[in-house]
């Protein structure tokens, strides 16, 4: 693939991340209302855990997302 290709669908790709972040933004928003207080809970544990890692430059998306499955498992599993 030449560099021009390359650069081409590296902005196609920051493109489409951005426009899903944006549909995760509003996907949640229009459940939060619904969420129980135990779920939100439960939802910002996950959540703030999820980017305190992200946060960390030092590790990968693939650590990050092998801890995250552990993690979220547990928390999922004492929802009601």
């Amino acid at each position: 693939m030449s560099a021009r290709a390359n650069e081409s669908l590296d902005k196609d790709l920051d493109r489409q991340i951005g426009a899903t972040h944006r549909r995760l933004v509003k996907a949640i928003d229009g459940r939060v209302a619904a969420m129980s207080l135990q779920t939100k809970e439960r939802y910002f544990a996950v959540l703030s855990t999820l980017v305190a890692k992200l946060e960390a430059p030092e590790k990968s998306l693939r650590e990050i997302a092998q801890e995250m499955v552990a993690e979220a498992a547990s928390m999922i599993l004492l929802e009601p």
